[in-house]
């Protein structure tokens, strides 16, 4: 059986900037932010690790952003849960169909990998109306670091599945080179979708063991995902 663990943005969705704009808000509430956060690519990071980029570049210590980030939390997922409406939340072209395909078949198991915190991953997956395929996965909320999560995500498929796992089992899907990266380590199949704002060169560049312009030939991307 193979474990395919989806990243969220650019990969599965995008929400046309429903939570850039929730995240700002919440900064300038808790924090008193009022940078542009245009400027920052947040591809691949964890929640975690944007928050405390972009505060530690508006001059705030490691301490002060920790004392305040549960706040920050709450705010942006009030906001989120406004924002992430299915006006705003788009599939990524051919994932909807690549996702049910890999429901029905009987040698696959789905997750999640993202670097969303949990809650927040539930709400852009609720407006695409995607949250019924993925029962489980590895969030921003276990780790502020991405390569800490596969370990996680393999852990709860061996619970929730009652299987084990091996490195060779393991597929991730996902649109920068922290998708590719993350799973390295741990010998699992990467596959690159440039289908988020990751240039496809530079996807290339990291040796994906698969890379697709994005997920439109749904049959080429699942003979990769069961090779």
């Amino acid at each position: 059986m193979k474990l395919v663990l989806f990243d969220i943005d650019g990969t599965l969705l995008t929400d046309r900037g429903a939570s850039r704009e929730a995240f700002g808000d919440a900064l300038h509430a808790i924090y008193g932010y009022d940078g542009d956060l245009s400027r920052y690519d947040f591809s691949g990071r964890t929640d975690p690790q944007i928050a405390h980029m972009v505060l530690r570049d508006a001059g705030f210590a490691a301490e002060e952003i920790d004392a305040r980030i549960t706040r920050l939390w709450d705010l942006y997922l009030a906001g989120l849960e406004r924002n992430a409406t299915p006006e705003r939340v788009h599939v990524m072209p051919g994932m909807r169909e690549l996702v049910a395909a890999l429901h029905e078949h009987e040698d696959v198991a789905l997750a999640l990998l993202t670097g969303n915190i949990e809650r927040g991953a539930r709400l852009k997956l609720g407006g695409a109306m995607l949250n019924d395929y993925f029962t489980f996965g590895a969030f921003g909320s276990d780790s502020a670091d991405r390569t800490e999560l596969p370990p996680v995500a393999v852990r709860r498929a061996n619970e929730h599945l009652g299987r084990h796992f091996a490195g060779s089992d393991v597929v991730i899907i996902g649109d920068s080179i922290y998708d590719v990266r993350c799973g390295v380590p741990y010998d699992a199949t990467t596959i690159a979708v440039a289908s988020g704002k990751t240039p496809a060169d530079v996807l290339r560049a990291e040796n994906p063991r698969h890379f697709f312009e994005d997920a439109s030939d749904v049959r080429a991307v699942m003979d990769a995902i069961l090779d």
